[in-house]
């Protein structure tokens, strides 16, 4: 029989499992409308027509889709980010602060997929037999230096974050980290508060960038040692070369897109009545092909994923013999962030990407 806390986390995940379902057929809609209606080829057309430069067309073209895409998806989004988090006691965000945060994530958004779109069809232009092979290698490439990038850049923009003040726990995560032999630039605590009052510790960058970001929401609320087993399992997925083996899984993956995006495109434009992917029009349906891929691959890196985190989890445990700062960490985490603990096998196969909470905490019980 499940607690109240619980049940409240199960009805909380049951919503979001909804949400998310609705909102990617919800976008599966948008895009096949916008490209059988007509709009798409409309729009491509009045922008060629009108602008004098042709290297304007894609910039106008991706802001005016994507505002559309955010103007209509806005009631979903607002709700889900907002409203929800505050009905379950997540979040005491102000409205305008979560506007602004909207504003500034939408800027980044469009100027990261104004990159990736403007270099596509400029490789797909001057490379008409290699540009899969091409174009992976950049998306991999631009995926990386976005990764060094984050913690310097992007981070900053939405959170402040210090030197962690806590000098006693900062020189405890320093020399976990040089137990395991993990070189970092520092620790750092941000202010989580402001957005949600869920809890959460990251290990970010790559080479002289790679710190350590404890959430305020995780530092003021958690034990030493469970903090450390924390720290652990994020050292652990560094020492185990977890982070590695998802680039080459994600660039196999994203090499498998585009070459099957080169195989069968002729055919699929032709349904819609197109003839070249060098058609700004035709970006529609190749957003298609990038949520469908997305939808059956979920799984199988969900998958992959989960392995990733239990021999990160053995790695911890070892590494530190916290086995009871590390249960009791995992309990609090679940009732903080309205965990499902025990989800469906299906809900589970979909949705996670990590362990649920019970399996995790019975692992720990049972490790020696």
């Amino acid at each position: 029989m499940l607690t109240l806390a619980e049940e409240k986390a199960k009805r909380y995940a049951l919503i979001n499992y909804t949400l998310t379902i609705v909102e990617v057929v919800y976008l599966l809609a948008l895009l096949f409308l916008f490209i059988g209606l007509g709009f798409s080829r409309l729009l491509a057309e009045n922008l060629s027509r009108y602008l004098l430069k042709y290297y304007f067309v894609i910039p106008t073209y991706i802001f005016i889709a994507y505002a559309a895409y955010y103007i209509l998806n806005f009631p979903l989004n607002f709700y889900q980010s907002f409203i929800l988090e505050h009905k379950f006691s997540l979040s005491k965000q102000k409205i305008k602060d979560w506007l602004a945060d909207q504003i500034k994530s939408g800027i980044i958004s469009y100027m990261i997929i104004l990159i990736l779109i403007a270099v596509f069809y400029y490789v797909l232009r001057h490379f008409s037999k290699t540009w899969w092979f091409i174009m992976s290698l950049f998306w991999i490439f631009f995926h990386l230096i976005l990764a060094k990038v984050t913690p310097i850049i992007i981070v900053p923009l939405f959170f402040k974050y210090k030197q962690l003040s806590d000098e006693e726990l900062r020189q405890r995560i320093i020399k976990l980290a040089q137990k395991v032999q993990v070189k970092i630039l520092d620790v750092f605590e941000i202010d989580f508060s402001k957005k949600t009052l869920k809890a959460n510790a990251a290990f970010l960058g790559w080479g002289a960038s790679r710190r350590v970001i404890l959430a305020d929401t995780l530092k003021d609320k958690y034990s030493h040692d469970e903090i450390e087993v924390i720290l652990a399992h994020e050292f652990a997925h560094y020492k185990l070369n977890h982070l590695l083996k998802l680039v080459l899984i994600d660039s196999a993956a994203t090499l498998i897109l585009f070459y099957l995006i080169f195989k069968t495109s002729f055919f699929t434009l032709s349904i819609f009545g197109f003839s070249s992917l060098l058609d700004i029009s035709t970006l529609p349906i190749i957003m298609v092909y990038f949520v469908l891929f997305g939808i059956i691959m979920q799984p199988l890196l969900n998958y992959i994923s989960r392995i990733f985190e239990r021999n990160a989890d053995r790695m911890a445990l070892g590494v530190t013999g916290l086995k009871g700062a590390f249960i009791s960490m995992m309990n609090k985490l679940a009732e903080q962030n309205l965990a499902d603990r025990r989800p469906n096998p299906l809900i589970k196969f979909f949705f996670f990407d990590h362990p649920p909470v019970d399996e995790r905490i019975r692992l720990a019980s049972s490790y020696k």
